[in-house]
């Protein structure tokens, strides 16, 4: 098993460095009409799209990253790149030392992927068919592979549906035995898109323990992108947003629940429709929608106590249903534009090399 840098007592060491990653594309223009399209087929004009504008920063052996921001932003593809699926335009990136795009066979061997949207796994076959072909792909000795596979089957709780064909496993079975599969080969960096995309609340919190616990005991490096800001608060201590192919901020989360996720959302079934110009009696709660049998509320919790808040919609109004949720990470881009970066928090000032903390607070060097 892979020893974490608090059990070698030496200081992490960065896992991914990128210094001025670029990637272009050029996307093809026509005018509009028959005659754009004989244009564009016999003169095509190209236009360039920057999709990363030269981004810079480390990521540290054993930690815990979410690199955040609003669809488009270039995420996927600085994870391709890292990944060695594309080459970039310019700049350079190294993950455990080696260039993605020039020595992505040997990369291979040493990092796991799982994307929210795409399965590694065989749709129509058992999960544990797919464990036998990675063991294969990976060259694991067979003795070795059957001792992790028991590991991970144990660790994720996959045995009782493990020969079930995928097709008809639930979403958050399947997103367990992805993990799982990408964790075979013992990788030391782990890159996850949108791993709790679409799960139960029951699910994504069992992904995150997992997750969680692969970082504690094996001290695997996860690089994690994620439009859920709970993946974010309770899996990561740094976090990089970037938008317009540019990172513009990269602090601690801690900072960043303090300037910017001390609001909640919360949506209420009632009993007895509300009226359409209904207001909500206190401050730091604003009233989103209010139509029907239907209410939405923005809580401002630095003004507006939680307990408060609940105990006058209780009070005040026939509650069916009720659910409470954190605004969606597009919402926090959106007041971080409004108000703008504060200089403690631009990408300039980021947490030194060298130091990172566990998801519980636990230093690792």
């Amino acid at each position: 098993m892979m020893k974490t840098p608090r059990e070698t007592g030496a200081c992490a060491m960065a896992a991914i460095i990128l210094t001025d990653l670029r990637k272009d594309f050029l996307a093809k223009e026509k005018e509009p009409g028959l005659l754009g399209s004989m244009k564009a087929a016999f003169a095509p004009h190209y236009r360039k799209v920057e999709a990363v504008r030269g981004i810079s920063f480390s990521v540290d052996q054993g930690e815990v990253l979410a690199f955040i921001g609003p669809n488009g932003a270039g995420k996927s593809t600085t994870i391709k790149m890292l990944t060695g699926i594309l080459y970039p335009s310019g700049g350079d990136a190294t993950v455990l030392g080696l260039r993605p795009w020039v020595d992505r066979q040997r990369l291979a061997f040493q990092i796991g992927s799982v994307f929210g949207q795409k399965s590694q796994l065989w749709y129509h076959l058992p999960a544990a068919d797919t464990f036998d072909l990675l063991a294969r792909v990976y060259e694991l000795p067979t003795a070795e592979y059957r001792q992790r596979r028991d590991r991970m089957v144990d660790l994720f709780d996959i045995g009782e549906f493990l020969k079930t064909p995928v097709r008809k496993l639930s979403l958050g079975q399947r997103m367990r035995c992805e993990i799982a599969a990408s964790l075979l080969h013992r990788p030391s960096v782990l890159f996850l898109d949108e791993p709790t995309i679409g799960l139960d609340v029951v699910a994504k919190q069992q992904i995150r323990d997992l997750i969680r616990a692969m970082n504690r005991e094996e001290g695997v490096t996860v690089f994690l992108t994620s439009h859920d800001a709970g993946d974010i608060e309770r899996l990561c201590k740094r976090v990089i947003i970037i938008n317009h192919g540019q990172v513009v901020m990269d602090a601690g989360v801690n900072t960043l629940r303090h300037n910017y996720l001390h609001n909640k959302v919360i949506d209420l079934k009632l009993a007895a429709p509300v009226a359409d110009d209904y207001a909500f009696p206190l401050a730091g709660v604003t009233v989103v929608k209010a139509r029907g049998y239907g209410l939405k509320l923005e809580v401002d919790t630095a003004v507006a106590p939680m307990e408060r808040v609940l105990g006058l919609v209780v009070e005040g109004l026939r509650v069916a249903d009720i659910a409470i949720t954190d605004p969606p990470v597009e919402s926090i881009i959106k007041t971080i534009y409004e108000q703008g970066v504060p200089a403690e928090l631009r990408e300039d000032a980021a947490p030194e090399a060298g130091w990172t903390e566990s998801a519980t607070g636990d230093a690792l060097c």
